[in-house]
């Protein structure tokens, strides 16, 4: 299942990537676009309107980390490489805070439903980019993956 949820997600990112613009598409080792073509769902049908703003489509969890690891990798400056480190920590922290509680061992068998809190704050995103339209709204994107996973 998992593979085909990633199968599905190089689809879906395939399909996202080719609005790019050719300049911004071939900062993307031509390698890592033919494995996502290689192991892309085939039969997985896949379209996204590039007027709408990426976060108002249907896109897969995994597809969204993928996108995000991408601009992180070939497309941010310096200072939003480390930002996007800073969340990502962050959210592993707060991820293994949860597990910790929600799995700890006196409180397994207990019926307690556990609270998120959300310690996130605006000034945590990284900066905009101003390069193009829908690079923009990419950017936009990644801001709200990352806020929804705090």
């Amino acid at each position: 299942m998992t593979n085909n949820l990633y199968a599905k997600a190089y689809t879906e990112v395939l399909e996202i990537i080719k609005y790019f613009p050719q300049e911004e598409y071939d900062k993307i080792p031509k390698e890592k676009i033919d494995f996502y073509k290689e192991n892309m769902d085939k039969d997985y049908k896949f379209k996204i309107n590039p007027e709408i703003d990426l976060a108002k489509q249907n896109i897969s969890k995994e597809a969204g980390a993928i996108i995000v690891i991408l601009f992180r990798d070939y497309f941010a400056t310096e200072e939003q490489k480390k930002k996007i480190e800073e969340i990502l920590k962050m959210n592993e922290r707060k991820s293994e805070i949860e597990k910790s509680k929600k799995y700890k061992s006196e409180d397994l068998f207990k019926n307690k439903s556990t609270e998120k809190s959300s310690s996130y704050t605006e000034k945590n995103l990284p900066i905009e980019v101003k390069k193009d339209n829908f690079l923009k709204r990419i950017f936009e994107y990644i801001k709200q993956l990352l806020k929804k996973n705090n």
